[in-house]
C-alpha cells in the first residue's frame, strides 16, 4: 500500500492563494505520477492536476488551468500544488494519489488511483 500526506490547506479569501504538499514515498514504492483531485461537499472527486514526476510533463482540469501550478521536487520526494486567485468554487478537500503509470490521457479519471491520501480542506469564502 501506498501511503500519501497531504498539507497546507486552509482558509483563505477570494483571490488569495496557497500551496498544497504531497509527501511521497521514496525507493521501490515510488510512484511515476501524481494527481491532484478535490472533492467539493455533495459533489463527486473531480481530477485537478496530474504530474509525471520522471519528465515533470503536467496536466490540468481547464477550470484551474491559468492559477493553478503543479510541480515535483523528486529530492524532497515531494509534489506541491501552487494555487493562485483561489475562487469560493475551489473551496473541496484536496487529495493525491499516485499511480504507477504516466499521467495520460485518463489522468482525471477516479478508477485509475488505487491509493489516496487523507486530504487538505481548501475553503475560500469572503
Amino acid at each position: 500500500q501506498v501511503q500519501l500526506v497531504e498539507s497546507g490547506g486552509g482558509s483563505v479569501q477570494p483571490g488569495g492563494s496557497l500551496r498544497l504538499s504531497c509527501a511521497v514515498p521514496g525507493s521501490a514504492s515510488a510512484p511515476y505520477s501524481i494527481a491532484w483531485f478535490r472533492q467539493a461537499p455533495g459533489e463527486e472527486r473531480r481530477g485537478v492536476s496530474c504530474i509525471n514526476r520522471a519528465s515533470g510533463s503536467t496536466s490540468y482540469a481547464n477550470d484551474v488551468k491559468d492559477r493553478f501550478t503543479i510541480s515535483r521536487d523528486n529530492a524532497q520526494n515531494m509534489v506541491y500544488l501552487q494555487m493562485k486567485n483561489l475562487r469560493p468554487e475551489d473551496t473541496a478537500v484536496y487529495y493525491c494519489a499516485p499511480d504507477r503509470f504516466a499521467c495520460g490521457l485518463t489522468w482525471s479519471s477516479r478508477d485509475k488511483y488505487d491509493y489516496w491520501g487523507q486530504g487538505t480542506q481548501v475553503a475560500v469564502s469572503s
